[in-house]
């Protein structure tokens, strides 16, 4: 099979290796003449991001850099990046990297033509109609790892430095025009790092599979979600040059990412606000979370992991399905428990009151009070 091919699902999807060559035509589809790249600092140093830049420049893009972006963005990151974006007379941003850079580049685009404070566009009811709509500027989104998806989201994660909150600022608008997943790309990424986006990816479908929305379609992407990570993220952690499984977990996390429109829950409730006070990688801390959560929600998603456990490779139904996790986990070098990521009984009070604002609460197949968010908690130390 190759692993090539154009995707109008969730977006336009240009997918398979070497395409990062047609980001010119990707930028020209979405209305982009003079874009900002905007990515982390790590990986503004490496070479893939130095030939991106020139593949934009050689074809007569006038593209800049912006790379003032922390593992967790927040408000100050995300106004410098407007502020570069304005000073440099930008039309558009190309959002490369993993979930920090994906995420900001996305929030740059949308508040650059804003007048409100970046808070005031949270994730909650209709406050995303309170932007115009019409000053949010288009976005190409190219991953660089293989776990957020946040090249199909239609939000970005921003933490506020103050409250040490993880916020979710939405709008349709911010799903990105043109996407371009080149798995070469993430080639170079270290084993930890191939380990904790690929978990993320995981959690993610775990997550949508387990919410009781009703939501087909993302039921069926995040069950063969789960089988691409199962199959292929242990070979990409052993080979990082394996394209093949390089190319099924880009697609994995894409395909997370549009499932979880059904809904997350408290593993994401939980890594939130971890991430936010202890600044964890988000999905290695998902991935610690993942069994406490499992345990917990076990008799309300009994029945659907025992159906898909077969399907998944697995013996023992929902049972043996939580055995693979701790073992998948082990396998690929996760801590266990949350005191190894330096997570503290003496800071339970603070992350319940976090989680329980989280928005991913909702979707968690068993309501989640501050009580039991705590007792979660403990469960994961």
């Amino acid at each position: 099979m190759t692993l090539t091919a154009n995707w109008s699902y969730p977006t336009a999807i240009k997918f398979g290796a070497g395409r990062i060559a047609e980001l010119p035509a990707a930028c020209a589809q979405a209305g982009i003449t003079k874009p900002l790249l905007v990515t982390d600092r790590g990986l503004a140093a490496l070479p893939i991001t130095a030939q991106t830049l020139e593949i934009l420049r050689a074809a007569g893009l006038d593209a800049a850099i912006f790379a003032d972006v922390d593992p967790n963005p927040n408000e100050h990151n995300l106004a410098a990046g407007v502020a570069a974006y304005t000073a440099g007379g930008h039309d558009g941003v190309v959002a490369f990297g993993g979930g920090s850079g994906l995420d900001l580049g996305k929030c740059v685009a949308f508040m650059a033509g804003q007048t409100r404070p970046i808070w005031d566009f949270e994730d909650i009811g209709d406050w995303w109609t309170r932007a115009d709509a019409s000053a949010i500027a288009p976005v190409v989104a190219v991953p660089t790892t293989a776990g957020t998806g946040s090249e199909v989201g239609r939000a970005g994660v921003l933490t506020n430095s103050v409250t040490h909150e993880k916020k979710i600022i939405f709008h349709p608008k911010m799903l990105p025009a043109v996407v371009i997943c080149d798995p070469e790309l993430t080639v170079g990424m270290p084993k930890a790092i191939t380990a904790g986006t690929g978990l993320d990816a995981f959690a993610h479908c775990v997550e949508a599979f387990s919410s009781p929305f009703y939501h087909p379609m993302s039921q069926g992407i995040a069950l063969e979600g789960m089988r691409l990570v199962i199959d292929y993220l242990p070979r990409a952690y052993d080979d990082g040059t394996d394209l093949e499984a390089r190319a099924q977990m880009m697609s994995a996390a894409a395909m997370g990412a549009t499932a979880f429109q059904k809904g997350l829950g408290a593993i994401h409730a939980m890594s939130h606000p971890i991430g936010a006070h202890f600044g964890t990688h988000h999905g290695t801390t998902n991935a610690v979370c993942m069994p406490a959560v499992l345990k917990f929600n076990a008799e309300a998603i009994r029945a659907r992991f025992d159906r898909a456990a077969p399907y998944l490779g697995i013996d023992g139904g929902f049972d043996g399905f939580c055995a693979f996790v701790d073992a998948f986990n082990a396998r690929l070098g996760v801590p266990q428990g949350l005191s190894a990521l330096g997570v503290t009984e003496a800071a339970i009070p603070a992350l319940v009151e976090g989680a329980i604002k989280d928005p991913s609460c909702g979707g968690n197949p068993v309501a989640l009070t501050e009580a039991n968010l705590a007792e979660l908690f403990r469960a994961a130390l």
